[in-house]
């Protein structure tokens, strides 16, 4: 593919999106030459991808063209677990597919599961033909909850929906605290409007437990405790407003609640929540400098990320820090306020999309976070399930269980995939399933606001297929005749934007797909609070929410303490005293892109941070190995040393596919099943354990 160009060669440049979990949603330009793509770049027109990608996108082509690709259906001949397979027809997947669904249905249909999350985010391949088809089946729905689900709900009733700031206007900002975020590691292209605003003098600071890649290039680092950020924000608001660091004015127009949440504020000084969050010694002044710098340093953006809310208050942490931009009144200007996800902004026809009048009454709930338990302990269980986007024997939490049920002989399994993952060693059926560069599909963005279009970029490799397509026909095989089954990509993709909202006003579907994307009817310097609006109940920022109050919670901001912690569990922490925290491995997206060689180069091996005297009292030496356990589980990885982690924690880097460890384990033979406290979200960093040498 690197050979020179002959004359006659056929060159094309075809707009796309990155279809992967990430905010910035980029751009992309894939160049083809006689059908076959030989470059994939960021588009320089589309300001928030500015010609830049990721070093995991930016090898996207080893992806699609890697010789590990499943290209045909396959059928299980060997032990679930083993990996070892035959090849067969579409006519003869389907078939038994059809037939085992039936069979099932026909005794109860709920015993069926979906299972998918974020391996794509487009709209027609993650989240349209497959829910029509599940619905109109009556199978189990499934709680979509492993990654973002407790930050948003929390975020919601503070300010109603995901909505935030725009992230092209951060780089006008003169305080930006990056509380929870990892930008270098998860989204490239804030951080580049950060660096930038640095460099116009904006003073930066990360809260993380973690001195990150990120964190190492702030001005300031806070390395607080684990599960303990909405205390954090209690404290900073206990400053604020005994100082009059606030915006009485933006308070008492868009607000509802404020003596309530300054009597609960009042509960919270420096000197508590120094200790809450084991700021040590010098925790109280840490807590007043970094509230008054808040309050006094405008414009001041809060970027809030999903490593707060991975601990059984995370749901309240993310309420609480939300409050913050309303008390000093942040949001007057485009360049202060916060951003956690802008996904709430797109207007996204998810009746059309998903249609879900087919779901029959009374029709179960199964949280995917407790996958584990659904395939192992239900009274009703689980007698097939259909895996797609998604690479549950990797990435749930409790490793252990979660390969017990997938162990099951008498589970039917079905995968959809484009390489052969730890789930998909334990299918009855491996599906192929096509790439971004192979089909249709249409992307909002939880980091931007503009809708994006991607337009096949080759023929599928193989006999691969878009998941659209592979849901379409099984509903044939199935006999469902509703006229939706046979929409075709681009209709799918064109009922996706919700044409009656004002921000979708200018939105022209033929424009966003010749273009390659377009902005929604937003101003350029978006602000979208600066007057209210807030999309609650009340109109206002709910500092006192009663939608809270009648679901049986408190109304205000509050604290909720770790599960797990040296201060609320002191006999497990005898036995397992570190804390872990599992953010992703660099140049891994989740679990994907953990099997593509170039990126293994990079990142060679699974391997936990500690600090030197955590290390030196368990006998560790620096890149040594070491055994990570609870009472859930264990794995293996190397040691690095480094004041980069604080005493008491560990940083256990995810998600390696279990195959490609030392001993056959991840990260998450360690993490719980327990959920959050809002939105039902996992508490992969809310986790005890210890460490040994190997």
């Amino acid at each position: 593919m690197n050979a020179p160009l002959s004359p006659s060669a056929l060159t094309q440049k075809i707009h796309g999106a990155c279809p992967h979990d990430c905010p910035d949603t980029c751009a992309l330009v894939t160049t083809v030459v006689d059908g076959i793509a030989i470059k994939v770049e960021g588009a320089d027109e589309h300001p928030p991808t500015n010609g830049v990608l990721c070093t995991k996108v930016a090898k996207y082509l080893d992806r699609t063209y890697s010789p590990d690709r499943l290209l045909y259906p396959m059928r299980r001949i060997g032990k679930k677990g083993e990996g070892r397979f035959e090849r067969i027809t579409w006519d003869e997947a389907l078939g038994t597919i059809a037939s085992k669904l039936k069979a099932i249905a026909a005794e109860d249909p709920q015993a069926i599961l979906p299972y998918s999350y974020a391996g794509t985010m487009g709209f027609v391949q993650g989240s349209s033909m497959d829910r029509r088809f599940f619905h109109k089946l009556g199978a189990s729905l499934l709680e979509r909850t492993i990654c973002s689900q407790a930050g948003k709900v929390g975020l919601s009733y503070t300010l109603g929906a995901a909505i935030g700031m725009d992230m092209e206007r951060f780089v006008d900002a003169k305080l930006i605290i990056l509380w929870g975020s990892n930008p270098i590691t998860s989204s490239l292209h804030l951080w580049s409007r950060v660096t930038e605003a640095k460099r116009r003098g904006a003073k930066v600071i990360a809260i993380d437990p973690y001195k990150s890649l990120s964190a190492q290039k702030c001005d300031q680092h806070i390395a607080l405790l684990p599960g303990t950020d909405g205390a954090l924000a209690l404290g900073l608001m206990h400053v604020l407003i005994r100082d009059g660091l606030i915006d009485r004015d933006y308070i008492d127009r868009y607000t509802v609640g404020f003596d309530g949440l300054a009597a609960r504020a009042a509960e919270y000084p420096p000197e508590r929540v120094a200790k809450i969050c084991g700021l040590g010694d010098a925790g109280v002044a840490t807590i007043e400098q970094l509230a008054r710098d808040y309050g006094t340093i405008k414009p001041a953006a809060l970027r809030l990320n999903y490593g707060m809310q991975r601990t059984a208050g995370g749901g309240m942490a993310m309420r609480n820090a939300a409050c913050l931009p309303a008390l000093i009144g942040a949001w007057r200007d485009p360049a202060g306020g916060a951003l956690l996800s802008s996904s709430g902004a797109y207007p996204i026809d998810r009746a059309a999309l998903e249609r879900s009048d087919f779901i029959p009454k009374g029709t179960r709930t199964i949280n995917m976070s407790t996958i584990g338990d659904a395939l192992t302990a239900l009274e009703r269980p689980v007698k097939a399930v259909v895996v797609y986007n998604s690479n549950p024997a990797a990435v749930a939490p409790d490793s252990s269980k979660v390969l017990a049920g997938f162990s099951r002989e008498d589970l039917f399994t079905v995968v959809l995939e484009h390489f052969q993952t730890d789930t998909a060693d334990y299918a009855d059926i491996l599906l192929p399933a096509t790439t971004q560069l192979e089909h249709v599909d249409i992307h909002a963005s939880y980091g931007h606001l503009y809708w994006m279009y991607n337009h096949p970029a080759i023929a599928p490799m193989g006999e691969a297929k878009p998941n659209s397509e592979i849901f379409r026909l099984l509903a044939e095989r199935m006999g469902f005749d509703d006229p939706c089954f046979r929409d075709s990509d681009e209709d799918i993709a064109r009922a996706a934007i919700l044409a009656s909202h004002s921000n979708n006003a200018d939105i022209d579907f033929e424009k966003v797909k010749s273009d390659g994307w377009q902005r929604l009817s937003v101003p350029e310097r978006y602000a979208p609070f600066a007057e209210g609006n807030f999309p609650t109940p009340s109109g206002k920022c709910e500092f006192y929410s009663e939608r809270l109050l009648k679901l049986g919670f408190d109304p205000l901001p509050t604290y909720h303490a770790p599960n797990e912690s040296v201060a609320t569990s002191p006999e497990l922490a005898k036995r397992y005293p570190l804390a872990m925290i599992s953010p992703p491995t660099r140049n891994f997206l989740n679990s994907s892109f953990a099997n593509i060689p170039s990126l293994k180069t990079i990142d060679t091996e699974q391997r936990i941070e500690m600090h030197p005297a955590d290390a030196v009292a368990r006998g560790i030496a620096d890149g040594g190995r070491v055994r990570v356990f609870n009472d859930r589980g264990a794995f293996e990885a190397t040691a690095s040393l480094t004041e980069n982690v604080r005493m008491g924690l560990i940083v256990g880097f995810g998600v390696w596919w279990h195959k490609f460890t030392p001993a056959g384990r991840n990260v998450n033979a360690v993490t719980s099943q327990a959920l959050t406290d809002f939105g039902h979200g996992p508490t992969f960093y809310d986790c005890l354990v210890e460490v040994s040498r190997v």
